[in-house]
């Protein structure tokens, strides 16, 4: 795919990220960004990134280990947020409007990059690793949580696919879930790659709860929704009810939702000199 095409691309997915309210949908990934900081495991003092940090939840994890934390989304609104919630939390995060496949950063400036739910959306898949890897310094350490094809993600994902097929030419956000993806995007330029499947448990009042909450707050369901006639729409929101009822571990008439999702931690190679 030429870069102009990504552009498109990558344009019309922050109209999609910008809808609804991704802070509702992230307050189920704090419990995967605090696995994360404890992986990679930042020291205080510590420069770390959260790329396509949303409002901010892993940043704002690392900063409580007194790291010296940058976070970077291209949703204006979400940084917005993410400045809010450091704000009243009292905690100190250098946070930017930029794009994870062209970061406003310079060559090895963090020691820690992060990204949870994130990175892995970028449609160009491949320039985002590299930039990653840009801007972690040699030796340093690259975390992610990320989706994996199996599981509540990989069905969650084909659900929606099925009334909002993905672009042409865009490989899959779960790539990043699999070994010889993680390989593929991030192995030259990384001495070691260590992976392994977590669970983080999803709650809702209900499984229609769990539906409204997507379908009221998150981006690509409220597109979907949007793009879809009457009939359309109800089929989807009986998809998204079967994929919730699939995974719920509840038995009490509340929704309490196994995901499977895959933690990676990577070392930054040493480079070649210029």
């Amino acid at each position: 795919m030429k870069e102009t095409e990504y552009a498109g691309v990558t344009k019309r997915q922050k109209e999609t990220w910008a809808t609804g309210d991704f802070n509702e949908i992230a307050r189920q990934n704090v419990v995967m960004a605090e696995a994360l900081c404890e992986a990679a495991d930042p020291h205080p003092g510590q420069r770390v990134l959260d790329v396509a940090c949303g409002s901010g939840t892993a940043a704002l994890v690392a900063e409580r280990r007194y790291c010296e934390v940058t976070g970077v989304d291209y949703v204006p609104g979400l940084i917005e947020r993410a400045k809010t919630r450091a704000r009243a939390n009292g905690q100190a995060v250098d946070f930017h409007v930029g794009d994870a496949q062209e970061m406003p950063f310079p060559d090895d400036s963090f020691d820690v990059v992060l990204s949870v739910y994130g990175v892995q959306f970028a449609p160009d898949q491949e320039q985002a690793a590299r930039e990653m890897l840009r801007v972690c310094r040699p030796g340093g350490k690259i975390g992610l949580a990320g989706p994996i094809p199996e599981g509540w993600s990989g069905d969650w994902f084909a659900a929606h696919a099925q009334y909002v097929p993905p672009p042409p030419g865009v490989q899959s956000p779960l790539r990043w879930g699999t070994n010889e993806g993680l390989d593929e995007l991030l192995g030259a330029g990384t001495r070691s790659i260590e992976s392994e499947r977590r669970t983080a448990l999803q709650y809702y009042r209900s499984i229609d709860h769990a539906v409204d909450v997507f379908s009221t707050y998150f981006g690509p369901t409220i597109r979907a929704l949007e793009t879809s006639d009457s009939d359309a729409k109800e089929r989807l929101r009986n998809d998204l009810r079967d994929v919730f009822s699939r995974y719920n571990r509840a038995t009490d008439g509340t929704a309490i939702i196994e995901n499977q999702y895959l933690q990676t931690v990577a070392t930054s190679a040493q480079r070649a000199r210029k």
